[in-house]
């Protein structure tokens, strides 16, 4: 992806926050110059990649496969006490997060207002393929039963709790605008804790065609 798209898609997110009246904290806004030189005190949102996530997850087409999302809070089980972890994320009238599941962590993905999210759900088989057996999900608690590759449909307000091994898609429901989601979760690894169901890229390779106006998480090392 070029960095020049990727400064208008956060400068985009941005203006969509504050519409929906959604703060992200102080350092969000910060140019890559604020960061020099606070790395200690700063050390927790490095070390533990908070902050600005972008990719598309090598579709070549942000629009129709790609997520952009902010990480507010993340624990390191290795480093600190913290165990759990939440996102805010903006999704797209059909702009697909790709099949997916995690090894590891147990989410909420809470619609937060906007449009309606669509969640496609399969359970994972001892080979990790798709299983078409029911599942049982809870929606805001409430038992639900649903079909392998069926969709739940998520309006502003619900959300849904999604175990470990459990596939996963989303996508903004056609006509209905954009989406803000939240994700609650327990810490959060996404170098390592990802099984998509396809052969992806979970980061993108940037084309540095301008500077960047803020940084993304995977940025920090390089900048800081």
């Amino acid at each position: 992806m070029r960095r020049a798209e990727m400064n208008q898609l956060i400068s985009s997110s941005i203006e969509f926050l504050e519409q929906m009246n959604f703060k992200l904290p102080i350092w969000a806004y910060w140019k890559p110059e604020d960061w020099r030189g606070k790395y200690v005190s700063c050390r927790e949102i490095v070390d533990n990649m908070l902050g600005w996530d972008l990719t598309d997850f090598g579709s070549g087409d942000f629009h129709k496969r790609g997520l952009i999302l902010f990480t507010m809070r993340n624990g390191n089980l290795l480093r600190d006490k913290k165990i759990y972890a939440e996102k805010i994320m903006i999704v797209e009238e059909m702009q697909e997060t790709p099949m997916h599941f995690h090894w590891s962590k147990m989410e909420d993905i809470i619609n937060r207002g906007g449009g309606n999210l669509v969640i496609d759900l399969y359970n994972s088989d001892s080979d990790e393929n798709f299983s078409e057996d029911d599942i049982e999900v809870k929606v805001d608690g409430i038992i639900r039963t649903v079909r392998g590759g069926e969709s739940v449909i998520l309006s502003p307000g619900e959300s849904i709790c999604l175990e470990q091994g459990l596939y996963h898609r989303f996508y903004g429901e056609k006509g209905k605008g954009r989406v803000l989601v939240g994700e609650v979760s327990a810490v959060n690894n996404d170098s390592s804790d990802n099984r998509f169901y396809e052969s992806i890229g979970r980061f993108p390779e940037i084309i540095e065609d301008e500077e960047p106006l803020h940084l993304l998480a995977s940025d920090y090392r390089k900048y800081i």
